[in-house]
């Protein structure tokens, strides 16, 4: 099945979890808000079509966080097929509150240990893009995709769908 104007269509590609547990930041940028970096330590991630591994140091997550609360991600790191296959990714997105305190809770219990936030608390969503070599993988490089994520005390599990 694929998309028509009337009728957009999503297919599940894979769904990816990231461990990060090394946070830097940098605060009061001058454009606002402040800078972190979550560095990646290891992750896996599965599919239909494709499984294997985040390669561990290879990148991570740089958002910038608004005065307004949202950060605004953008994520890169190298994943690993099971088949020796390596392929780039680049997530940009964003994560928000839906519920006033979401943000200091959720901060709360990815580094100080506090308890887990409801998925309905907040908003994590993502839009990769891969670059992959020619071949069995190049799908990748040749459909939208969206994520769906979800923060864990030591990282984020996010699902992701083409648009077909």
């Amino acid at each position: 099945m694929y998309s028509t104007l009337e009728q957009p269509h999503l297919e599940f590609a894979f769904e990816c979890r990231l461990k990060f547990t090394r946070v830097l930041a940098i605060p009061n940028v001058p454009n606002g808000g402040f800078r972190s970096a979550v560095l990646v330590d290891e992750g896996t991630f599965q599919g239909p079509t494709l499984r294997g591994r985040a390669i561990p140091n290879s990148g991570g997550d740089y958002a910038h966080f608004r005065e307004d609360d949202t950060a605004v991600f953008d994520a890169r790191y190298l994943l690993e097929v099971d088949d020796g296959t390596l392929i780039y990714m680049q997530n940009r997105g964003f994560l928000w509150g839906r519920a006033p305190d979401a943000m200091a809770r959720l901060r709360a219990w990815a580094f100080d240990g506090g308890p887990p936030v409801a998925h309905e608390d907040y908003y994590l969503r993502a839009q990769p893009t891969f670059e992959t070599p020619k071949g069995k993988h190049d799908w990748l490089t040749r459909h939208v995709f969206i994520g769906v994520g979800e923060r864990r005390p030591d990282g984020n599990f996010v699902r992701y769908f083409a648009l077909t």
